[in-house]
């Protein structure tokens, strides 16, 4: 259901913390005319842990007006608590959404019986499509593929953003029914989860500075088109990385603004990149020739 390019949207702000609706719309209208195929609003690189409910769905809200059916709008709107989840994502529904990306909850480490839980529990109380999301590196608790093949029998749980390894993703896809919807959650891994038949997209943090390449790139991939996919991926390659020099979005809003994309504003907890990490992703910025 769910292919190609798909951008983790970053939630652009001035410096006092306030959302920039006027710069969102500009990132929105670049990415509707650089071919990528899909929006995450409001998720872990829009900041979703720090705005505010109101906020959180007026972003979502506000993405697909302005989308205006171009795109398909996947709305960031997991959480640790099941019924914030399900608030979250009932206004997503309501505002004509394409899906919701569902995040393993976090802080509170539930075993696998709770997971199992928490998503059917949303999934029978939002009637839209949901796509799970493991990255344990940052929830501290992993869905391991044993629940998420059970989840998987669920009508509209439809797939998974997979931010682990290459391992997981390919045990995913020999255990999980053919149409069900991996998307690989690391750059990084993209390449090679499009090539070898893995995943059918990528939800990616290097798509909001190179859009057309990601597209061009992931595009590649799905065609069997190796040495091109590659190739492209190569040139990219140095973004991957950098965007993870300090913990996401810092890296990433930072080479937005230096592209003249956005301003500099970010909200606390998180701080503006480091002056020494900042010369390290200029020149990611330029191996990629984007500057």
């Amino acid at each position: 259901m769910f292919r190609g390019s798909i951008v983790a949207l970053v939630t652009p702000m001035f410096d006092d913390g306030s959302v920039d609706w006027n710069t969102l719309a500009a990132l929105i209208e670049w990415h509707c005319a650089s071919g990528t195929d899909a929006i995450v609003a409001v998720g872990t690189t829009g900041e979703s842990a720090t705005l505010n409910p109101a906020e959180h769905k007026a972003v979502i809200r506000f993405t697909v007006e302005k989308v205006a059916g171009r795109l398909p709008v996947i709305a960031g709107t997991g959480g640790n608590s099941t019924s914030e989840a399900i608030d979250l994502s009932l206004d997503a529904y309501n505002a004509g959404c394409a899906a919701t990306l569902q995040v393993v909850p976090y802080y509170n480490k539930p075993p696998q019986r709770g997971l199992y839980a928490h998503y059917k529990t949303i999934a029978d109380a939002v009637p839209m499509p949901h796509l799970l999301y493991n990255v344990p590196g940052r929830t501290a608790c992993d869905l391991l593929p044993e629940t998420v093949v059970a989840l998987a029998e669920v009508p509209n749980i439809v797939g998974i953003k997979e931010a682990s390894d290459m391992a997981r993703m390919v045990a995913l896809r020999a255990a999980c029914p053919a149409d069900f919807t991996i998307l690989c959650g690391e750059d990084g891994l993209s390449a090679e989860a499009l090539c070898n038949g893995t995943a059918s997209g990528v939800i990616s943090v290097t798509a909001n500075l190179a859009p057309d390449l990601m597209h061009a790139m992931v595009a590649a991939g799905l065609a069997g088109e190796e040495n091109r996919c590659y190739a492209l991926n190569d040139r990219l390659a140095p973004l991957h990385a950098a965007m993870f020099y300090e913990c996401n979005p810092l890296p990433v809003k930072w080479a937005l603004h230096r592209l003249g994309k956005i301003g500099t504003g970010i909200r606390l907890p998180l701080v503006p990149l480091a002056p020494e990490v900042q010369a390290r992703v200029e020149a990611a910025l330029r191996q990629a020739q984007l500057l």
